[in-house]
């Protein structure tokens, strides 16, 4: 039997410049993202509520953008040019950061960079599945491995980044970060395609108008907010857990998301592999029920052997939900790709405001262990709502 990773569709060297656009975009935010809070405290000097404040405002200004954009890119111009763009912006942003130390300017500017630099992801997914259809490729399996870059650049990338910070500091940090981003800007103009626009038939441009309209959507996207809520609130809570609650090493939260970003890479390979023959909905279902067994298992065990042996089940439930749900999204929209995929991505945007907003507040009433019993109720939430959308 022939590897996953040696059939056909991904020997075309569009493809691979696909794979290497996506993991070097990745490592670029996975670069970011770790140490931001860390870059806002102890270079901007702000107090916590003004860390957390910009947290929101960036995802409140990602989500905005985001849709607007991705109404527009469905049906104007090169798709292309505009994930250009979107690097280009992500390079003034690194940059910005790099030499700026002004809490105002960070969270005006900077906010709106990032959130322009945060619609290239969306969109590059969006050009890659309008190419797997023109080009009669495996549309499953090769987006599959392209959200797999996504998940390595991860497990790269948040070590990479503590590294660089505190041994060469934040203006090396975000200009290496500048300097992938201007590298993927350029292999972008040289290797990806420009797609032509599919023609759809008027039912299809009536329910275009705005995809709120359509109820299977809607669900999918509550289903969605919900799955991702789970998982960021484990993501916020748990180091906390680990140290203050169990009386555990602090590294050891390091060590169970790299450990489970790692396993997420095989499971989304093989999530993709079978979606034709079981089903995105199916899958997306035995997702959420690794779900119930990880958070079930957080709040029964609490030695450092089990802990390892759920992370199993977390990435089962991530690595599945990260790549079919996305195509789920594009599946239930023909010819809506771009907005689509920001439908995905901003229902993980929505899920972090909510669960920011929840997570505090929970574990300062009710402890920690409270976070992982809420978190098991929604993933049963999320299976029942699951039920309820098509399978395409």
């Amino acid at each position: 039997m022939k590897s996953l990773l040696t059939r056909k569709p991904f020997l075309n060297p569009v493809y691979l410049a696909f794979m290497a656009v996506s993991f070097m975009v990745g490592v670029a935010g996975a670069l970011q993202a770790p140490t931001l809070s860390l870059f806002l405290t102890r270079e901007v000097q702000v107090r916590p509520f003004w860390v957390g404040l910009f947290f929101t405002v960036n995802a409140i200004a990602g989500i905005v953008i985001s849709l607007l954009v991705a109404k527009r890119s469905d049906n104007h111009g090169d798709r292309r040019h505009l994930i250009m763009f979107c690097c280009l912006m992500a390079v003034c942003n690194s940059l910005l950061f790099a030499f700026t130390r002004h809490y105002l300017t960070l969270i005006t500017l900077g906010v709106l960079l990032s959130a322009l630099a945060s619609v290239a992801v969306p969109q590059i997914f969006a050009l890659a599945r309008e190419y797997a259809d023109r080009s009669a490729r495996e549309v499953v399996m090769f987006s599959s491995v392209m959200r797999a870059q996504l998940s390595l650049a991860w497990v790269i990338g948040p070590p990479l980044s503590f590294a660089l910070a505190l041994n060469y500091g934040f203006v090396t940090l975000f200009c290496v970060a500048a300097v992938i981003f201007l590298l993927s800007l350029l292999l972008i103009w040289r290797t990806l395609p420009s797609v032509p626009r599919v023609i759809v038939s008027p039912e299809q441009v009536l329910t275009q108008l705005s995809p709120w309209k359509d109820s299977q959507v809607r669900l999918l996207f509550i289903a969605s907010v919900i799955m991702w809520t789970c998982n960021v609130m484990y993501i916020i809570d748990m180091p906390l857990y680990i140290s203050s609650t169990l009386g555990l090493p602090e590294k050891l939260a390091g060590l169970l998301m790299g450990t489970a970003a790692g396993l997420e890479i095989p499971i989304m390979l093989l999530a993709g592999h079978y979606a034709r023959r079981f089903g995105k909905r199916r899958l997306v279902q035995v997702a959420l029920v690794a779900a119930m067994v990880f958070y079930l298992g957080l709040g029964l065990f609490q030695s450092r052997t089990a802990l390892m042996v759920l992370q199993l089940f977390n990435a089962a439930f991530i690595g599945i939900v990260a790549g079919i749900g996305m195509l789920w999204f594009q599946d239930l929209m023909p010819g809506r790709a771009g907005a689509a995929t920001t439908m995905f991505t901003t229902s993980i945007s929505t899920g972090m405001i909510v669960a920011g907003l929840i997570q505090g507040a929970l574990s300062e009433q009710f402890g920690h262990e409270s976070v992982y019993w809420l978190a098991l109720g929604l993933a049963v939430l999320a299976l029942g709502l699951t039920s309820r959308v098509r399978d395409v």
